[in-house]
């Protein structure tokens, strides 16, 4: 029994230490430009080992990527909760994913090799567990106060504001300046602003 424990923490450690030099190295030079002999390397383990946890490079980019993913999430949600009101809940949360975008980690692996590696379909679906569960629950709750217009369902509104983030943070990946963080989120308070009732 204790020879188990012992065997599910190298288990553990070890797809750690996979997923942790997977991230590195993919955030550093890319998905294309890393072989899986890198990353083996990289974590002190051998290929059978990647291949115990991961069925090929893509599926180790996938862990990467939910990793970035919740991340993400956690600082989104973060920013919202250190806030009462329900609206500034909403924007908080929005502004606070368009600064995580700007992480060039996160704009990598999440943004630009996301969806080439994983295809449109299957991208969209991770980005859509991620975040648009929270997006669709917050904006819910501003309908049932009535500080956005009834909309039902909310899942137009939903896709819309999650579309125009997403393809902000992308903006925001390839612009630069200091200004266009600031200048991105004046923008989303200024789109957040007429949704609101009169």
């Amino acid at each position: 029994m204790r020879h188990q424990g012992v065997r599910a923490r190298q288990h553990q450690e070890t797809r750690r230490a996979l997923v942790r030099e997977g991230r590195r190295l993919f955030a550093d030079r890319g998905y294309a430009a890393v072989g899986l002999s890198e990353i083996v390397g990289a974590a002190g383990v051998t290929k059978g080992a990647l291949y115990h946890h991961f069925a090929n490079k893509a599926e180790l980019f996938r862990a990467v990527l939910q990793g970035v993913q919740d991340e993400v999430g956690r600082r989104v949600a973060a920013a919202a909760d250190a806030h009462d009101d329900p609206w500034t809940q909403l924007t908080e949360g929005c502004r606070e994913f368009l600064a995580a975008a700007t992480d060039p980690q996160v704009q990598r692996i999440m943004l630009l090799d996301g969806p080439a590696v994983l295809g449109w379909s299957d991208w969209r679906a991770m980005d859509e567990a991620a975040s648009a569960r929270h997006l669709a629950d917050a904006l819910t709750a501003l309908v049932a106060a009535g500080t956005i217009p009834a909309q039902p369902p909310v899942a137009p509104l939903v896709h819309l504001l999650s579309g125009a983030m997403n393809e902000a943070a992308l903006w925001l990946a390839t612009s630069p300046g200091p200004d266009a963080l600031a200048q991105t989120q004046a923008a989303l308070d200024r789109l957040l602003r007429a949704l609101r009732t009169a």
